[in-house]
């Protein structure tokens, strides 16, 4: 499978998680939603790791390396995107977090000299134009939808949402170096993630209010949350690290930042108020941009 699939791979299990993170995400505070899905999937890549083998390719400069960008990356991007989709939403939180990829592809072009032929460049116009259009105009006649609700002022919900993106950009442009070396993605994945739970767990260890829960977490909470963790992080994350291996920075970040488009038939399922028209416009030009980068 090429590195291309392995993006769009990972953009659909984030589409997924992002449904099932609306319920846990409100029930248990942004903060401690965050903490208990990166505890399960730390625990679920460690043993992912051990059973592989993968532990025995971590060096000391690769650890490094991979606690910095968990650090960015997923403790702050994570925890941002989680604030912004419980006040925004999960399409529209979906469609500023997928901003991440022009953030990727100017940090790409500047520290890894990464271009574009013409025919990348064509397909990567026509994602981005898709994905914008979706997110701008595929509001309209939605006013009524739950799912569409603003919760506070919309640009402290704008500035999460471009957090977040800004800290998945910086975190995959740390995660590069290491991943062209031999390293094995899930252990740099549970290495990331281990060390996002850490910091989780000593924000929470000062006792601050933001990092308690807003109520106690159940049964029905937990495994949610825990299927979660194990879509969008476990699967979805090491899907991106092993697609970094072989693919440019900018390129894997365009086609991960799909997410959006994949969530319109989602949210139709999941709702059962069909996505206007423009959101269509919007998907149909990401999907041609996506053939013209995949064949």
């Amino acid at each position: 499978m090429g590195y291309e699939w392995l993006a769009l791979a990972a953009a659909l299990l984030w589409a997924i998680a992002s449904l099932l993170s609306v319920t846990p995400a409100q029930h248990l505070g942004t903060f401690a939603y965050s903490r208990w899905r990166m505890g399960c999937t730390s625990v679920i890549l460690a043993i992912m790791a051990l059973y592989t083998g993968g532990w025995a390719t971590v060096t000391l400069p690769s650890i490094s390396a991979m606690m910095l960008s968990g650090l960015v990356g997923i403790f702050i991007g994570d925890t941002a995107l989680f604030a912004c989709l419980n006040r925004m939403g999960p399409r529209q939180a979906g469609l500023l977090f997928s901003c991440h990829a022009v953030f990727s592809a100017v940090l790409g072009y500047f520290l890894f000299s990464e271009r574009m032929s013409g025919g990348e460049l064509l397909g990567a116009s026509f994602v981005f134009s898709g994905v914008v259009m979706a997110i701008f105009f595929g509001k309209r006649g939605q006013d009524n939808n739950q799912l569409e609700a603003i919760k506070g002022r919309i640009w402290v919900g704008v500035a999460l949402g471009l957090l977040a993106a800004i800290c998945q950009a910086l975190g995959g442009i740390i995660a590069k170096p290491v991943m062209q070396t031999a390293v094995d993605p899930v252990a740099a994945s549970a290495l990331r993630m281990m060390t996002a739970f850490a910091a989780h767990c000593l924000l929470w260890l000062t006792g601050i209010k933001l990092a308690k829960a807003t109520h106690t977490i159940n049964k029905q909470i937990f495994f949610v949350t825990a299927l979660n963790g194990f879509l969008a992080m476990a699967v979805g994350m090491t899907l991106i690290l092993f697609a970094l291996q072989k693919g440019d920075v900018g390129m894997v970040a365009l086609l991960s930042s799909t997410t959006p488009i994949m969530l319109l038939p989602l949210l139709w399922i999941y709702t059962k108020r069909r996505p206007n028209r423009y959101a269509w416009c919007g998907a149909i030009l990401a999907v041609c941009g996506t053939a013209i980068l995949v064949q």
